[in-house]
């Protein structure tokens, strides 16, 4: 898709899924995908399949810390993504370094898996509200994750792009909303500069379900380290995991994979902008 001339490097701080639908195995195979050279830093490690999340173990902040510091020390990420980080002390050690991230953070506020297994408490909640949340460009929310975010109640489209503009106000540059749990329409919220937009897709009933939040939140990540805009890459991305679950592999027995190998149409300048930037 790229030559290694125009690979650009990309970055996830987030978990371990050893089933690999989710987490840093999830989001290294969708930066490949997209024409990315991935790189992780875990922050947590966890025993779980497509049916159960049976243990998760945070990993101690000094070591992320060092991990991140690592990585943007030698190869300058051109996007990076945080997903599940598990606690108030892994939070903050991120926080303190995005302050000063030259790159555009996609920030993917992972608080509870497919199964169910809570990922933050009510103190991890707040801190990534208050502490990373201002320092991320895009934030790509659930309809719950936005609602705890929010301090608000979030069940209509309406009540999606309220909460994306309360999200807003707390400092990130974009927040979009995600509404895979609608009747009907999948329709996602996008607010930015305080204009909301809408994207809207078929519902498609799968149990392909595990790791789509990772797998977005990382094609938006690669698109963007390739030069695309925010709402080139909501676009595309949301065609992308469209595709992706629909195409699901018939692996596991609970909630299954998604495809992170479906058909993505890039569209051309996105590697000359990649070049540029």
């Amino acid at each position: 898709m790229t030559s290694p001339a125009t690979t650009p490097p990309v970055l996830t701080i987030a978990g371990s899924d050893p089933s690999g639908g989710a987490g840093i195995q999830a989001d290294l195979k969708t930066f490949q995908h997209f024409g990315t050279y991935g790189m992780a830093v875990v922050s947590l490690l966890t025993v779980q399949n497509t049916r159960e999340v049976k243990q998760v173990h945070v990993l101690e902040p000094t070591f992320v810390a060092e991990q991140l510091d690592a990585v943007l020390a030698d190869i300058p990420p051109r996007a990076a993504k945080t997903g599940a980080l598990g606690s108030v002390e892994v939070i903050d050690a991120v926080a303190e370094r995005a302050r000063s991230f030259e790159f555009p953070l996609i920030m993917d506020p992972v608080m509870i898996s497919k199964h169910g297994a809570m990922l933050l408490d009510d103190d991890a909640i707040s801190v990534l509200r208050g502490h990373l949340l201002p320092h991320a460009f895009l934030v790509t929310p659930n309809m719950p994750e936005a609602a705890a975010l929010a301090n608000r109640r979030v069940e209509t489209v309406d009540d999606m792009a309220d909460a994306a503009r309360a999200i807003a106000d707390l400092g990130p540059a974009h927040v979009l909303v995600k509404g895979g749990r609608l009747e009907g329409e999948a329709i996602d919220v996008l607010c930015s500069g305080g204009q909301v937009r809408q994207w809207r897709a078929e519902h498609l009933a799968s149990r392909h379900i595990h790791g789509t939040g990772c797998v977005f939140a990382a094609a938006l990540t690669a698109l963007m380290a390739r030069g695309a805009t925010v709402d080139r890459a909501v676009e595309t991305a949301k065609s992308f995991i469209s595709r992706a679950i629909a195409e699901g592999p018939p692996l596991g027995a609970g909630h299954g994979p998604v495809n992170m190998h479906a058909a993505v149409k890039l569209p051309d300048d996105l590697l000359l902008n990649a070049e540029a930037t």
